[in-house]
């Protein structure tokens, strides 16, 4: 039965818009990692790609930064950006790969917000850079990333299928487009909506065993720290909430993990529900009401993976986002070996 509500709630919830099989997604991403290398000169190419065993694939950050390695969007041609856009849209779905664009797009938001100079490029949505690691037309193990600000995609492939997109992390400043011609867009408007339909769905009992603090953290508890680990995890779990709030937490989680393609969507679920479902567990911090203004944060944990969002910096009005698969953040360290004993 629960495996059932289960896939009822991810199936429902799927939008891809084209459709696609498995085999066709994992074709489609080392063709299109191949098709950017191929359009990028010498130098770029010297930019963007790394072996796989190396310290800078674990150098993930979701902060603006101007040390960021890889080649970046603004110093790409149109044909190279149509290429390294085609290359993440092969990892996602329509809506994380829409999430995904419209954050990169409110740094121009931002340069307005802040009262920056045109000169000023500390925001910039040209400030996303591509990696890639290892040799995608002949390597059974390698992997590549997307990173700038507030949008960060880590992906590892090997033995012809994508086995880990994490971490990973979407964030939005401001949450709440408060001015200008922009004004209301909230690109996470579901993420928060759904966090709070779940949380005032709970009884005053209930209540006590989730909320774990009247104040939410300043920053999500795993950062970007190499390995994502909250030890004594809090929260109410999935067995001691009715049916109709299980389907909830469900719809909750599968909005997170469905940013992805459907069938690596499935195969993270798949993983969940070996865990095991009673494990997981729903925890919430600060404001039980929405608004700029209330500071919230709320966490999705269990055996096999912990999802955060916090909305707590800018006068909550802010948001950070994060999936860590605790198995295979990076593809695992059983990759790394298998890479290594194999000689690349």
């Amino acid at each position: 039965m629960k495996r059932l509500l289960v896939w009822f709630v991810i199936s429902a919830l799927v939008v891809t818009g084209k459709a696609q099989t498995a085999k066709s997604v994992n074709k489609a991403m080392p063709a299109a990692a191949n098709t950017f290398l191929q359009l990028l000169s010498g130098e770029q190419r010297e930019k963007a790609q790394f072996i796989f065993d190396t310290e800078e694939r674990y150098n993930w950050h979701y902060i603006p930064k101007d040390d960021r390695k890889g080649v970046s969007f603004n110093e790409m041609n149109e044909g190279q950006k149509k290429a390294a856009l085609s290359l993440l849209h092969t990892a996602l779905s329509d809506t994380g790969y829409n999430r995904a664009s419209s954050i990169m797009q409110l740094e121009n938001v931002l340069h307005e917000v802040e009262n920056r100079s045109p000169e000023d490029k500390y925001r910039d949505p040209g400030k996303y850079f591509i990696s890639i690691f290892g040799h995608p037309d002949t390597d059974s193990i390698w992997g590549w990333r997307l990173e700038g600000h507030h949008v960060s995609f880590n992906f590892s492939f090997a033995d012809k299928k994508l086995v880990a997109g994490t971490p990973s992390f979407l964030g939005s400043n401001p949450a709440v487009v408060l001015s200008g011609p922009e004004k209301g867009k909230q690109v996470l408007r579901d993420e928060t909506e759904l966090g709070f339909t779940l949380l005032h769905s709970l009884t005053g009992e209930q209540l006590k065993k989730t909320i774990f603090s009247n104040e939410a953290p300043g920053e999500i508890f795993t950062a970007a720290n190499r390995k994502a680990m909250i030890e004594n995890p809090q929260g109410i779990l999935y067995n001691e909430l009715t049916a109709s709030q299980q389907k909830l937490l469900l719809q909750l989680l599968s909005l997170y993990i469905h940013r992805y393609t459907r069938f690596f969507a499935q195969g993270i679920m798949h993983e969940i529900e070996t865990a095991g479902l009673s494990k997981l567990r729903f925890a919430w911090a600060g404001a039980q009401q929405p608004g700029v203004g209330n500071p919230h944060y709320y966490r999705l944990q269990g055996p096999s993976i912990i999802i955060e969002y916090d909305n707590t910096q800018n006068n909550a009005n802010h948001i950070h986002t994060v999936i860590r698969d605790l198995n295979n953040d990076f593809g695992g360290d059983e990759l790394l070996e298998h890479y290594r004993k194999n000689s690349h």
